[in-house]
This record gives structure tokens, C-alpha cells and sequence, in this order.
């Protein structure tokens, strides 16, 4: 039995049928908490060391690694039964629209920096990097995440593929 199942037999029966009715929005808002940890590790350890003058920088790194990260966890568990795509076909459908995210993202970063400028010297350090967090890491995230769910479940994981697949599974397993 997968963990996630394990997790959901323990769980009192109202609040149970509700997960699984979403469990794709909970798988990836796991995947999306993962890639969090993995895409702000990557962007604080860039600006506070070798990219401390280019923040929108060292944010985007951490994005695009976070994005592959994300990728192999969205494919093989919150989608898994989606799809039915080639391969190369999902991945650039996949990165096309993590890239539009990637800029969504980064939009009220540069915005907190250069247009409000809540960066040093106008503002202390504290203020700098709080702005720099809830811009860039709750805000530019939030909106990214919302996108991309909307996008990767429309045009990367469309379900009437998987529906296809899963049909082409369960006629595979009654023949065999």
C-alpha cells in the first residue's frame, strides 16, 4: 500500500472524501512545498554568497533547478495518471509553461527591488530581505504555483489522455 493511501485510512471519513477528491491539488502542492525548500535553499545560498548584488538572479538559479525538480515529481506522482504524451513532447510543453511561470514568479521580485526600491541603501538590510522573501518566495510563488496548475493539468497533463490511457491499461490487463 503507497503512503499516501496508508496516510488516508486513518483519516475520519468527511475529511477523507474530501483529499481524495483533491488529491491531485494536494500532490502538487507537495511537490510545490518540495520545490519551495529546493528553489529558496539554491536562491539564498547564490545571494548571500557568490550572487549578492543580483538577487533577481540567484532567484532565477533557484527557480529553473526547482522547475527540474519539479518535473520529475509532477510526471511520476502528482500526474501520474494524466498524460500520455511522448516523452520530449511533455518535457518542452512542461518547461514552456514553467518558464512563463518562471517569469510570473519573478515579476514581484524586480518590482520590490527596482520599482519600489526596497533594497539597501534605502532600506535596511532587515527590511531588504523581508520585502526579498515575501516578493519573491510567497507572492511571485503563489501566483507561479496557480499558473502552472491551471496550465500543466489544461495542456501538459490533459486528463482526456489519461482517461485514454488508463482504458488502454485495463484492456491490456483483461487481454494478458
Amino acid at each position: 500500500m503507497a503512503v499516501v493511501e496508508t496516510v488516508l485510512t486513518r483519516l475520519p471519513e468527511p475529511l477523507r472524501s474530501v483529499l481524495v477528491r483533491h488529491r491531485e491539488l494536494l500532490k502538487f502542492g507537495v511537490v510545490g512545498s518540495t520545490t519551495f525548500l529546493v528553489d529558496n535553499g539554491i536562491w539564498y545560498l547564490l545571494k548571500l554568497t557568490v550572487l549578492q548584488d543580483r538577487p533577481t538572479t540567484a532567484k532565477g538559479i533557484g527557480v529553473i533547478i526547482a522547475m527540474i525538480v519539479s518535473y520529475v515529481l509532477t510526471r511520476e506522482w502528482s500526474f501520474r495518471t494524466r498524460g500520455g504524451r511522448e516523452r520530449p513532447h511533455e518535457a518542452a510543453l512542461f518547461f514552456l509553461i514553467s518558464g512563463f511561470a518562471l517569469a510570473v514568479n519573478l515579476v514581484p521580485l524586480y518590482a520590490s527591488r527596482y520599482a519600489l526600491n526596497l533594497e539597501q541603501p534605502h532600506v535596511s538590510l532587515l527590511v531588504q530581505e523581508t520585502a526579498d522573501f515575501v516578493s519573491g518566495s510567497v507572492i511571485g510563488m503563489l501566483a507561479a504555483m496557480l499558473f502552472r496548475f491551471w496550465a500543466l493539468r489544461k495542456w501538459v497533463f490533459p486528463d482526456e489522455l489519461g482517461q485514454r490511457r488508463r482504458d488502454d491499461e485495463r484492456e491490456l490487463d483483461r487481454v494478458g
